[in-house]
């Protein structure tokens, strides 16, 4: 029952050939089993989620059904859920109950999807590997010697464990995409505001976009059903006509105009990874796209750009974590300014307090015009240059990461490695547009390869219909690994 993708588990609750309950049973036996080894979740609640699954069985007994009522789902812990620690990976946060559910969370209930438990993250999702969680590191169901990426590491990591169908997670310069990657299974990032970001912790507000991850794109076109549309309660959300994401999914892709961007596929991108995509490219090709090459000149500077903005908006996003409200207060202290320094010093990680000195340095006065303001500059070059390549194709193909998934530690000690490993999907997030991540093949130790399409703003059903003929045609995101 646990290896079913959520279409497939949807379509068992409406026949009545299953329960939310007898689901729900599944998947917590099954995270009882390997969560001890993977650190997927950090916070299960067997009661409460039993409590959802058996209120969904009465919704479906009654006919106040909906498609996805009873299936369940995990949440990244970046979203707050009512009655739910939210920790956002971190110490500051560790005994934080919300007293109020994010828009996410709250519109996964109203369709009745059954919450298995919260997802384990790079502390305030910084981080590229899941190594800065304050509740210890994730690690890949294919080798649990490997990193699953980040920063919904945990959240990727039970969707390719099988410990869940589907997962909500976030995405602030590749932290969807990425992850889908390195775990062997599909993330979407959609276009900017078009999913909420109300009740989801702010790491950088400009570039923070949530989104799901599950084994298929068909799957995730579900999900986005669920999840999108426009919440007055976000400034930055998008008033448009709702949609439904699963339209076009077996439309033909006779015709679709691939864009390749020479940048990507250049001296930096490991072997393997380009055999993978170019035989994924190859496929598509069967499929009836063409393939244009593309230029996206400013590709290598999305990576400075990116890490002088996203630390900034940290930076003051995080100011409100002070031991005064809420979160982690030093036990003992001195006056008001030793509460407010042992306080933080405490409650955040290396890399948090690495980002909010960057970004405190590059917001002061003297350096804002030399470095933000000239980030921001670069930011919209950024832009510029994926519109004027959308301009000559429908969708950009283009690697998640230069490689497959890294050891556990091996750049731990090199904070400057791992953000270079971010090169091919900071972009998107700078110019705000959507991507989805699927998997394309294996590397010859194991390790999953996935590559990425990109789309122009509002294209995630075009996005969604390209990967599902992709994975109608190939089986790389049915397999799982043997835990």
């Amino acid at each position: 029952m646990t290896n079913l993708t959520l279409q497939q588990i949807a379509g068992l609750l409406a026949e009545r050939k299953t329960s939310a309950v007898e689901l729900a049973t599944d998947y917590l036996a099954r995270i009882d089993a390997h969560n001890p080894t993977l650190n997927a979740f950090v916070t299960v609640e067997r009661a409460r989620t039993l409590a959802m699954a058996k209120e969904a069985d009465q919704r479906r007994a009654a006919g106040q059904a909906g498609p996805l009522t009873g299936a369940p789902i995990a949440h990244k812990d970046i979203f707050c859920a009512d009655g739910w620690k939210t920790t956002c990976g971190s110490k500051m946060l560790e005994n934080f109950i919300s007293p109020y559910d994010a828009t996410v969370v709250a519109r996964c209930k109203e369709a009745g999807l059954v919450t298995l438990g919260r997802t384990n993250m790079d502390e305030f999702a910084m981080g590229s590997s899941n190594e800065n969680s304050a509740f210890g590191a994730v690690r890949n169901p294919w080798d649990r010697t490997a990193v699953p990426g980040g920063s919904s590491g945990g959240s990727a990591a039970a969707v390719a464990a099988r410990l869940t169908p589907a997962a909500t997670a976030t995405d602030t310069g590749g932290s969807i995409r990425q992850p889908a990657a390195f775990c062997g299974v599909t993330g979407l990032k959609p276009t900017y505001g078009v999913v909420s970001r109300w009740g989801m912790v702010a790491y950088a507000s400009s570039l923070d976009q949530g989104g799901p991850i599950a084994q298929t794109a068909a799957d995730c076109a579900l999900l986005l059903n669920v999840m999108a549309g426009f919440d007055e309660r976000d400034s930055t959300s998008l008033e448009r006509p709702a949609e439904d994401y699963s339209r076009d999914l077996e439309r033909p892709l006779d015709g679709l105009r691939i864009g390749v961007p020479k940048e990507y596929f250049a001296e930096g991108l490991a072997g393997d990874v380009a055999a993978a995509i170019e035989a994924a490219l190859a496929e598509y090709r069967k499929l009836g796209a063409t393939l244009v090459e593309i230029s996206l000149p400013n590709t290598r500077l999305a990576i400075p750009a990116y890490y002088v903005i996203a630390p900034a908006e940290a930076s003051s996003n995080l100011s409100r974590f002070d031991g005064v409200r809420y979160g982690h207060r030093a036990a003992e202290y001195g006056d008001l300014d030793d509460m407010y320094k042992k306080s933080r010093a405490q409650g955040f990680g290396a890399e948090v307090k690495r980002r909010i000195l960057t970004g405190t340095y590059v917001l002061s006065h003297g350096y804002y015009d030399a470095y933000y303001l000239k980030a921001q500059k670069v930011r919209r070059l950024v832009a510029e240059d994926f519109q004027a390549g959308l301009a000559q194709c429908d969708v950009i193909a283009a690697p998640v990461a230069p490689t497959v998934a890294w050891g556990l530690g091996e750049k731990s000690d090199d904070p400057v490695a791992m953000y270079l490993a971010d090169i091919y999907t900071l972009g998107v997030n700078l110019a705000g547009l959507p991507g989805i991540a699927h998997p394309v093949g294996f590397a010859a130790n194991g390790r999953p390869i996935g590559m990425q399409l990109i789309g122009n703003y509002f294209a995630e059903a075009r996005l969604l219909n390209a990967a599902h003929r992709f994975q109608t045609a190939t089986d790389w995101h049915t397999r799982s690994p043997s835990l």
